[in-house]
């Protein structure tokens, strides 16, 4: 297999036709079908399922795709990173972040890029966490900041810094300034569904201390979250930094978790198994300044460096 019939295999698995590949790549489609059928013979598999409608990758074409994007994506930027090898750090560097960690790093970190590096084009794509850890393992987001450490050995993993969780309420002029935990049992609360990590984290805790959660409400976005409680659904708990906004306007109150409190970690993570390219390492550490440059500032509400008490 060469990278000749990689381009191929991938033009007709994106266009679901080898005729409209052939017509995308201006290759004859006899040619482009003998192409195929060498790589699933050298392959010793079937690659795609043919059908009156077009052709679908197997799950040995599933792997290919995978893989062969990532093989090309190397390629292009190893090609590129020696061009510019006497010049600044150049080409493109995707970000994975969760809404809630974009919402306060995205312009910053895409501000200080452009400032810094002329040739580097940041591209930052929000998703849940779970997706982003995906896209990390795919080799679709080059650097992503997580609420959690990666879960194998193939990226690396630095805490930056822990942020705060607090108790959300309906606006209410007697909540106490503190609470603990143990107290929100049999309490409805509107959180997110467990598929996402705060309410992983908030389940552990709970579990913990012998008791369950009581759910009013599963909704995973943060705004609805904030419009629920305020409308007597139930309460919550989220990070201060999400709902700092609406406690200064008083459209909600919280209260404290009582020490040691709740806290989640912000992470900095890069795969491993592949070599950062130039641009890569100068975002990274750019990324990392901006973090916590934001925590010294005090501009990320709620937030501490690691290992403070």
């Amino acid at each position: 297999m060469d990278f000749r019939q990689l381009r191929y295999f991938l033009e007709i698995v994106d266009q679901g036709s080898i005729t409209r590949a052939s017509k995308a790549l201006n290759v004859a489609q006899p040619a482009l079908s003998l192409h195929m059928r060498n790589m699933e013979a050298g392959l010793g598999t079937r690659l795609l399922e043919r059908s009156r409608l077009g052709v679908a990758p197997t799950e040995a074409g599933e792997l290919l795709a995978r893989r062969g994007r990532m093989i090309l994506d190397d390629l292009a930027r190893t090609e590129e990173e020696i061009r510019r090898l006497d010049r600044e750090p150049g080409g493109l560097v995707r970000i994975g972040l969760p809404g809630t960690i974009s919402g306060i790093v995205a312009l910053p970190a895409l501000i200080a890029a452009r400032e810094r590096y002329r040739g580097v084009t940041v591209n930052i794509a929000e998703a849940m966490s779970g997706f982003i850890g995906d896209w990390l393992r795919e080799g679709r987001v080059d650097l992503a900041v997580l609420y959690a450490r990666a879960e194998d050995a193939v990226a690396t993993s630095e805490l930056l810094l822990e942020e705060e969780l607090v108790v959300l309420w309906r606006r209410e002029a007697d909540l106490p300034d503190q609470i603990g935990l143990s107290e929100l049992r049999g309490t409805p609360l509107v959180l997110p569904s467990a598929a996402h990590g705060l309410r992983a984290q908030i389940d552990e805790a709970c579990e913990v201390l012998g008791f369950s959660p009581e759910i009013a409400i599963e909704i995973d976005s943060y705004a609805n979250i904030k419009r629920l409680v305020a409308a007597g659904f139930g309460a919550s708990i989220l990070p201060l930094h999400a709902v700092a906004e609406e406690v200064r306007s008083g459209v909600l109150s919280i209260s404290r978790i009582a020490a040691p409190g709740l806290w989640r970690g912000a992470y900095l993570i890069q795969p491993t198994g592949r070599p950062a390219t130039r641009a890569q390492a100068a975002v990274r550490d750019l990324l990392r300044e901006v973090i916590l440059g934001l925590l010294e500032r005090g501009e990320w509400v709620g937030a501490r460096a690691p290992g403070r008490t």
